[in-house]
């Protein structure tokens, strides 16, 4: 989106003939790949602009035309017929259902609430692809219609208790594709979780990293804290057990390269020249700042960050005691212990009632009243009191819109409701922080954030809950204002209402 080539490769001739035309390009990386079209009844004509039918139907009658298009990567295939439209429809549908089959249904009372859970089920089952693992939650459409390890994970942990065998298929494909060595123009180290993977024609050719791209400093720890939370849920010690040596190999990445000077806090700093400057979930360019509006410079170590890392630790103490490893266990604990002391040390500012988004490379803590804050509820490294507070925080007027959480307070310089990160309102963002608000006993503060989105949701076209909506004041009269190039569907804000609805449970 928005990359401007240095040079194409070429569109070849449309191949046109009675029934079908065949739209071609022959890229840069020397693949073709074709758009195949083909129509019963042919067309009158068919031009390379387009095909024309001449239809003559008398009252009451009807004409039923059929036009498939099938898309071809690669060499030439041998002719095939397109498959029948209600045949193609039965095996879908026979799919879907199959897949339905590993969710628990919900009803309630209110019908315009079945109908937000229908239509997120509907959209993740839509984004559900199925990999060597087993059906994999492609992050968003358009945009990100592909593995993203984050969004995965999250999109396991919303859905968790509903559907735990897609935690499963999540964790097994991410151990997988673990990386095992340094390789700086992709961000891999050893352990460390993909971030993104994409087989198009520019990361073929290296024009953006992304062929297997692992610039993400969360996806690892919450690697671990995902797998700690499907043991509990689903007791599948076998599987665990077959992916200890990942989790192991993720703890150290976290111990080593997670940490490289060593002050117990996870940063990061990209080494591809061409990957994200800022690698956690808010990767925007102007995402990390000061409260004078200055960027932060690297190495950085967000707020999340350290309590994601924080579960991780007690995630696989729990996991190494399951395992019979009781001293890792307890070495893993202490670890946690000192990080969550530190922590408290180093990020909580009094007098903003909450914690500093980030310490940038100087160890500076950015002093910025952000939703980020309210996501290290999510794995219990605040304390109780210090939890209490930002969750009071979050519900002020500058956070809270009325229909959901903004990503930084309206007081602040780089605020902007129309911006990606630093003003508009997240779902999944939102359902992260409810289900911390819940986890310290903050069910009021949960239920209002629940609230809202449901809110939000009844005045959005089909019930569809976007990847973000703008940030403006809830207004009388007035509903949320749309975010214009947002994915629809979302995984992680489809999966949203689950979290939701379990934190308030």
């Amino acid at each position: 989106r928005g990359t401007q080539r240095r040079a194409r490769g070429r569109l070849l001739e449309p191949q046109l003939d009675k029934a079908e035309v065949v739209l071609a390009y022959e890229g840069l990386d020397n693949v073709t790949r074709r758009t195949r079209i083909r129509c019963s009844p042919p067309p009158a004509r068919v031009q390379s602009g387009g095909l024309s039918f001449d239809v003559a139907l008398q009252a009451r009658s009807r004409g039923i035309f059929v036009v498939s298009v099938r898309c071809e990567n690669g060499a030439a295939p041998h002719r095939q017929e397109a498959v029948p439209f209600t045949a193609a429809f039965t095996e879908v549908e026979k799919s879907l259902n199959a897949g339905r089959g590993n969710q628990c249904e919900i009803y309630t009372s209110n019908e315009q609430f079945n109908d937000w859970l229908h239509r997120s089920s509907a959209d993740l089952r839509m984004l559900m692809t199925d990999l060597p693992q087993g059906p994999y939650p492609y992050a968003g459409v358009p945009w990100f219609n592909t593995v993203f390890g984050r969004d995965g994970i999250i999109t396991a942990f919303e859905m968790l208790w509903t559907e735990p065998a897609l935690a499963r298929c999540v964790l097994a494909y991410l151990a997988a594709t673990q990386a095992t060595e340094c390789d700086p123009p992709s961000d891999a180290e050893p352990g460390k979780i993909v971030h993104e993977i994409r087989k198009g024609e520019m990361a073929a050719l290296g024009e953006v990293p992304f062929a297997r791209y692992y610039g993400s400093v969360d996806a690892t720890p919450l690697f671990v804290v995902l797998a700690g939370a499907y043991l509990e849920r689903t007791g599948d010690r076998s599987f665990i057990e077959s992916i200890w040596p990942n989790i192991e190999l993720a703890v150290r990445w976290i111990d080593e390269y997670g940490d490289p000077d060593g002050d117990g806090f996870v940063e990061y700093q990209r080494r591809s020249g061409k990957g994200l400057d800022h690698q956690g979930w808010k990767d925007s360019q102007d995402s990390v700042f000061h409260a004078d509006g200055t960027l932060a410079k690297p190495p950085i170590a967000l707020c999340e960050v350290q309590g994601y890392v924080y579960g991780a630790r007690l995630r696989a103490a729990e996991i190494a005691e399951a395992l019979g490893h009781r001293q890792r266990a307890a070495g893993l604990r202490a670890e946690a212990d000192r990080l969550r002391e530190n922590f408290e040390a180093a990020f909580w500012c009094e007098a903003l009632s909450t914690y500093a988004l980030a310490l940038d490379g100087q160890k500076r803590p950015c002093r910025v009243r952000s939703s980020n804050a309210g996501q290290c509820l999510f794995t219990g490294i605040a304390s109780a009191e210090h939890a209490r507070r930002t969750a009071e925080s979050l519900m002020a007027s500058d956070m809270f819109t009325g229909w959901g959480i903004r990503t930084v307070s309206s007081n602040e310089l780089r605020y902007n409701p129309m911006s990606y990160h630093n003003g508009s309102v997240w779902p999944h963002d939102n359902a992260l922080i409810a289900c911390g608000m819940a986890r310290y006993g903050l069910g009021g503060y949960a239920a209002g954030v629940f609230t809202g989105l449901f809110e939000t949701v009844l005045l959005m076209d089909l019930h569809h809950l976007p990847e973000l909506f703008c940030g403006f004041d809830r207004r009388p009269g007035e509903g949320p204002t749309l975010y214009p190039v947002a994915c629809l569907p979302q995984a992680w804000s489809a999966a949203s209402v689950f979290m939701l609805l379990g934190a308030s449970l």
